[in-house]
């Protein structure tokens, strides 16, 4: 673990003193699961479960905030028994799907989300087209029912590819009303008017929360870390994590502190739930 700047580790102990009225919100691959070359065959780290139970106590609420359907991060993650457990510690589980669209809690254990997006389709349609084009068309393409993620990490220069269909997909997805989140090695295409800041504004007022923290590791954590930082400067005891990589680093100058992966924010919570008995 490591403070960014003097500020971080005065950040950390005031959120420490405050975590009773926290929020805990993080993100999914990267921050919770480690990244792999096939997004169905991620899983929550093996110590994830374990490490959330002994925090729960400490804390007001536990939040996962992903751009993942949230169906699929809850059976990637075991986060059903996760939430029973954490019921039984009076701590609450909130699940936040394709960048808060969808939202499951474990008080309310159905996912609660709008119909597709209008264009969705016919961005679809003409999606393998594109791929031809600029010389990826055997990127993976993932439909979440809400959004399409076109991933290039299985081709054979996974960062070239990713470049050569980002002014692509932009202008294919700005002509069916459409909006692109870049990723590590990932392009989502959804539509406009819901991001991960958002939901860490929505959270904060419907719970009350007196301090907050987020972790995530990827330019789609931009707007949450943003959100924060906003409460920070009006005097709530918040905390930014940024879970680095050598793929993504875009997080680590406006965090607080930085850890290597899903381990490193493991890691950081056990030291929260230790500093905050």
């Amino acid at each position: 673990m490591q403070f960014v700047s003097p500020l971080g580790e005065e950040r950390y102990d005031a959120f420490v003193a405050a975590a009773a009225g926290a929020i805990i919100a993080l993100d999914f691959d990267g921050t919770l699961a480690p990244i792999v070359d096939d997004p169905t065959k991620a899983r929550i780290h093996p110590d994830a479960a374990q490490v959330l139970l002994g925090l729960a106590p400490r804390v007001l609420a536990i939040a996962v905030v992903t751009g993942r359907p949230a169906r699929q991060v809850l059976d990637l993650g075991g986060l059903e028994d996760v939430a029973d457990e954490l019921a039984a510690a009076g701590t609450e589980l909130y699940v936040f799907g394709q960048y808060g669209n969808e939202r499951w809690s474990s008080s309310r254990r159905a996912i609660v989300g709008p119909r597709p997006p209008h264009g969705l389709a016919t961005f679809l349609r003409e999606l393998p087209r594109t791929l031809r084009l600029a010389g990826a068309g055997e990127a993976y393409v993932e439909e979440k029912g809400l959004a399409v993620a076109v991933h290039t990490r299985r081709l054979s220069d996974p960062e070239a590819a990713f470049q050569a269909l980002l002014s692509p997909l932009t202008g294919l997805a700005s002509a069916h009303d459409l909006v692109v989140e870049p990723g590590r090695q990932v392009i989502e295409v959804r539509s406009d008017g819901m991001d991960k800041g958002l939901v860490v504004e929505r959270l904060i007022h419907a719970l009350d929360a007196k301090a907050f923290l987020f972790a995530g590791d990827d330019l789609g954590d931009v707007e949450a870390f943003d959100t924060v930082a906003a409460y920070a400067k009006e005097g709530m005891p918040t905390l930014l994590v940024a879970s680095a990589s050598s793929e993504e680093s875009v997080l680590v100058p406006l965090a607080d502190v930085v850890v290597r992966g899903p381990a490193g924010v493991l890691d950081l919570l056990r030291r929260i739930t230790a500093d905050a008995s």
